[in-house]
């Protein structure tokens, strides 16, 4: 699996990442620490986490995930120098008042957020430090649209930036990177980056999967031009990629460990609508005609799609992992990737 550049950084990372916000809630500690030696073992070296994390969010398991990871690290010497280690500081609150008090994200949170970030993971450099999600109100998570009325922002992104440049320049972050941000966002961030000669965002980590392509609709032509790279994740959107709700109706009763069916919240996001599970159906339809399982057909599309620089997978078992990872040598064909856009043309993107 050849490497591949951070934006304009010297990170050098495989096209698979290993997503761990399961670790702490669904994935207990001895679990997770099999899943990240069996990664690294095969070959991948690129972890991603955050602070908010286990998912679903929760003041119990907050930092939970950060915490099993510095873990594994303190047991397995050498692993650290082995594995580009990214993670957030979580935006505002956004009701998850033990993230943080207030409402909003200071420049002081972000450096008291690393803090804590570096301890949890016991090391003493976070290689790629991200954003989670924009300081200002913008359409995330399942919103549509922008509503100006709502945009309460307290901290410009030239504030962040500045305090993001306290910690590189202290040693502490090597380089940022941006979440669940807007073309605006990522060229904002640039803008005041070069103008003020501070650290330079060199990765986006959004969204992306067959039922959700908004990226593709403007921020793909920003993030090539301003030479950012993607992160993808949700490539399986939450497993209705995956096939396993296609005959269990939407409440995904039936199937263990079924995220959507257990944590009615993220039934109520994008993945669990209705009419994103309907897309998914026919999508995972489509792999099967052509000879492939749903998950083959969602991680191929993702996995080689030239505007994505890191696909994020996150696996509960190390079958999972094993199977995801298996999809790497799959190839889609140009028929299928012509039925695939064929498909989205008539239904769009039910899982914004």
């Amino acid at each position: 699996m050849k490497k591949v550049q951070l934006g304009t950084s010297d990170l050098h990372v495989t096209p698979i990442c290993l997503g761990t916000m399961t670790f702490g809630e669904q994935v207990g500690e001895a679990d997770a620490h099999a899943i990240l030696s069996r990664s690294v073992e095969a070959g991948i070296n690129f972890v991603d986490t955050a602070e908010m994390y286990a998912v679903p969010a929760k003041a119990e398991t907050c930092g939970a995930t950060e915490t099993i990871i510095g873990n594994w690290l303190q047991k397995n010497p050498g692993m650290r120098e082995r594995i580009v280690l990214a993670t957030k500081v979580a935006g505002p609150s956004r009701g998850m008042p033990w993230i943080r008090e207030g409402s909003g994200m200071t420049a002081q949170d972000i450096l008291n957020s690393c803090e804590g970030s570096l301890k949890r993971l016991q090391t003493d450099v976070i290689d790629l430090y991200q954003i989670h999600w924009p300081e200002r109100h913008v359409p995330v998570f399942g919103m549509s649209y922008f509503d100006p009325a709502k945009d309460k922002s307290v901290t410009s992104i030239h504030e962040q930036l500045e305090a993001l440049a306290k910690l590189v320049q202290a040693g502490k972050v090597r380089y940022i990177g941006l979440s669940n941000e807007t073309p605006y966002g990522v060229h904002e961030f640039i803008r005041l980056a070069e103008q003020h000669g501070l650290p330079r965002a060199m990765t986006v980590q959004n969204p992306y999967a067959l039922t959700s392509r908004f990226y593709d609709n403007g921020l793909d032509e920003t993030c090539h031009r301003l030479k950012v790279s993607m992160l993808a994740y949700s490539p399986l959107a939450f497993g209705a990629l995956t096939g396993k709700y296609d005959q269990c109706g939407f409440e995904g009763a039936g199937v263990p460990d079924a995220r959507i069916a257990n944590y009615e919240s993220m039934r109520k996001q994008r993945w669990g609508r209705p009419e994103a599970l309907e897309a998914a159906r026919r999508y995972n339809q489509l792999a099967r005609d052509h000879g492939l399982t749903p998950t083959q057909m969602a991680l191929a599309f993702c996995y080689h799609r030239w505007s994505v620089a890191s696909t994020i997978i996150g696996v509960t078992s190390l079958k999972q992992l094993d199977e995801n990872l298996a999809a790497w040598d799959v190839q889609l064909s140009p028929e299928l990737l012509q039925q695939i856009d064929a498909i989205r043309w008539d239904i769009r993107d039910p899982a914004l």
